[in-house]
């Protein structure tokens, strides 16, 4: 298939206020309401991501093209995208189609994600703490830092349920978050601990969204008894 018909435009999965910075060979889009500071960019490209400084931060000219794509792909939360002006390969789904749970914190999903109904890119990090304002994306409120809300406390490591071999290990995988519920997630997926270790292989579940499941990652119908309150 042409890029087109595989992935949408980078500019159509970037939300409002993405920086977009031109280089010679690629252009650098850096969306911030999406990263969760994972510091994958200030420390494998520390010449084009310069951390702690005032106005311009961004010089994607400063580290070689492929190295540079290397870095971008290893982001999470898709808040680093790059748009190639060389001619080379874009960006692709992972063969194998991924969740990892973070210890006390946000899943990490890499596939070729439609999320509620639309094209999402391949990198996404979503809330399971029920803190976000940004749902159903993380937005750091886990870890506590606002006066008065504790930090979310939850295993990354929840034991192995399922880990039977699958026909079909990549593809679309579509997450839709329920009203008021957890995240309907649909489609062949992997989900892993945050070290790697594989808790179950499924072509459905429904994900924890309220912070208040006691069968994490998997919803157990907390939500309601906790009143939680999402679209």
């Amino acid at each position: 298939m042409s890029k087109n018909d595989q992935m949408p435009a980078i500019q159509d999965i970037v939300s409002e206020g993405t920086e977009r910075v031109e280089g010679d060979d690629v252009t650098l889009y850096f969306d911030g309401k999406r990263c969760i500071h994972a510091r994958y960019c200030v420390t494998g490209a520390p010449d084009t991501f310069v951390a702690n400084v005032e106005g311009d931060w961004l010089y994607p000219n400063k580290t070689e093209t492929a190295h540079l794509l290397h870095v971008a792909r290893q982001c999470p939360s898709g808040a680093i995208q790059i748009d190639r002006k060389d001619g080379g390969p874009e960006e692709t789904p992972p063969q194998v189609n991924t969740a990892r749970v973070y210890e006390n914190g946000p899943y990490a999903v890499h596939a070729e994600i439609i999320l509620n109904g639309k094209p999402d890119g391949t990198r996404r990090v979503l809330c399971r703490c029920g803190l976000s304002s940004s749902k159903p994306y993380c937005d750091g409120s886990h870890k506590g830092e606002e006066e008065g809300v504790d930090p979310f406390i939850a295993s990354g490591e929840p034991e192995t349920r399922d880990m039977t071999m699958m026909d079909e290990r990549g593809g679309v995988l579509r997450i839709d978050p329920q009203m008021d519920g957890p995240l309907m997630v649909s489609g062949p997926v992997e989900i892993m601990a945050g070290t790697g270790r594989g808790i179950e292989r499924t072509q459905t579940c429904r994900l924890c969204r309220c912070g208040a499941s006691n069968k994490k990652p998997f919803c157990d119908g907390s939500h309601a008894r906790i009143g939680f309150r999402a679209d």
